[in-house]
């Protein structure tokens, strides 16, 4: 095979990725940046301290709803969300037990990322897991993030509610196309990224590629998140 000089988007890509870390979210930026870590909600609080009133039984339903608002208390590992035969499949000579990012708050936030070279071919695929106070915290959050990240469509039959999108993007002449599945369950949130490039012939793999393989991730971090419960 003929030896190419390899394109700045590769030397960047192929940066180690505990300085990827650093910047806290590997290729997630804009509508999937990280939002603030110890998320508090004081009125879930008041209503747990005053929770222990009188022993009635309209009081005793009070507690029962408000726990039950929060079906998920930490994030998962996020490593093991995705199977040994998928990374093969979607990121060719990764590491398959992949590399978690580092978080300021495992209980809340957790990613993990692989990425791999097979001859000019790269891909890369982050599965994150986040958890919110309540569903409607985590819906809120999902709504806000399918919003800014316009012009892709519903996943069907993914979690309570899911999208997923496709965009292209052309630098120094080098194609790369990104696909990105949000997804909610319950007060949880599962992101999911993957993308692709071919540093030889400078294009991008197919739409259909690139959506199929985050939506086959996706399916399988959401069920990781219900094993982990």
């Amino acid at each position: 095979m003929r030896e190419l000089p390899l394109p700045l988007a590769l030397t960047v890509r192929l940066l180690p990725v505990a300085v990827l870390a650093s910047a806290g979210w590997a290729l997630s930026s804009g509508p999937f940046a990280a939002t603030p870590a110890g998320e508090q909600d004081p009125a879930r609080n008041n209503a747990a301290g005053s929770g222990s009133g009188s022993g009635s039984g309209s009081d005793e339903s009070a507690p029962s709803a408000s726990a039950a608002a929060k079906a998920y208390s930490q994030a998962p590992a996020p490593c093991s969300g995705i199977s040994e035969k998928t990374v093969k499949s979607l990121v060719p000579e990764a590491k398959t037990a992949g590399q978690e990012i580092t978080s300021t708050d495992k209980a809340v936030r957790r990613t993990c990322s692989w990425n791999a070279l097979k001859g000019f071919d790269y891909r890369w695929l982050d599965v994150s897991y986040e958890i919110k106070n309540s569903d409607d915290k985590a819906l809120t959050a999902y709504e806000q993030r399918v919003k800014e990240k316009s012009g892709g469509g519903a996943v069907p039959g993914l979690g309570d509610t899911a999208y997923s999108v496709v965009n292209l993007t052309t630098e120094d002449k080098q194609q790369t196309r990104e696909g990105a599945v949000i997804a909610r369950v319950s007060n949880a949130l599962v992101v999911v990224t993957y993308n692709g490039s071919d540093f030889e012939n400078k294009k991008a793999p197919g739409t259909d590629e690139i959506n199929k393989g985050a939506i086959r991730a996706a399916k399988e971090a959401v069920a990781a998140l219900g094993d982990a419960q």
